[in-house]
């Protein structure tokens, strides 16, 4: 699978409305990969939530990744916490959660497919892991990864630089689940 330059993850508690029909509309602006993240949900409704997701992108040969490593099992593929043990079997997409050099370097070598790095610019949905990198600091550390994905306070005018830094992609969270129509800026900002 040829990774998309944009990757949203997802978050009930930010969306106006309802989580599916958010991401949906974000699939309409042109998603084609979305992590179900919401771990606080009881597996067997996360796992329904992750049907109904899949089922949307579908149609335009999208991806759902699943987040963490509970309930991975069966998962084509699977983005990862920092911590997070290795499922078995193994997803046959892999990603992983990366704040520093030694989390990178230790992606790399498990093999995964792909890794966020944050957070590139302060962020209210993730307090306390920082300080942000920055554009010189994300692009200090993507030679050590995966593919590397720039997450945390990322904006539509942000992306060019991000993939001027080394990053293949961004990833976004707050600001699509409040407002899924900046999927189409962020991925005209991707070129």
């Amino acid at each position: 699978m040829r990774l998309p330059r944009l990757l949203v993850l997802t978050d009930r508690t930010q969306c106006t409305g309802s989580l599916v029909d958010t991401v949906a509309a974000a699939v309409d602006a042109g998603a084609r990969a979305v992590v179900l993240r919401d771990k606080d949900l009881p597996l067997p409704e996360r796992a329904a939530l992750a049907d109904r997701i899949a089922a949307l992108l579908a149609p335009v040969d999208g991806v759902l990744m699943w987040a963490g490593a509970a309930g991975s099992t069966d998962r084509h593929a699977v983005h990862l916490a920092a911590a997070d043990p290795l499922p078995e079997p193994r997803p046959a997409l892999l990603g992983r959660s990366c704040h520093s050099a030694a989390e990178l370097t230790a992606a790399r070598a498990e093999g995964c497919d792909w890794a966020f790095l944050s957070p590139l610019a302060a962020t209210s949905s993730k307090p306390g892991y920082g300080p942000a990198l920055g554009l010189a600091g994300l692009a200090a550390l993507v030679p050590l990864g995966p593919p590397v994905f720039a997450l945390g306070g990322v904006r539509p005018e942000d992306v060019a630089g991000c993939l001027a830094a080394g990053a293949h992609g961004v990833a976004v969270m707050g600001p699509v689940m409040r407002d899924p129509s900046l999927v189409a800026r962020h991925l005209a900002a991707a070129g």
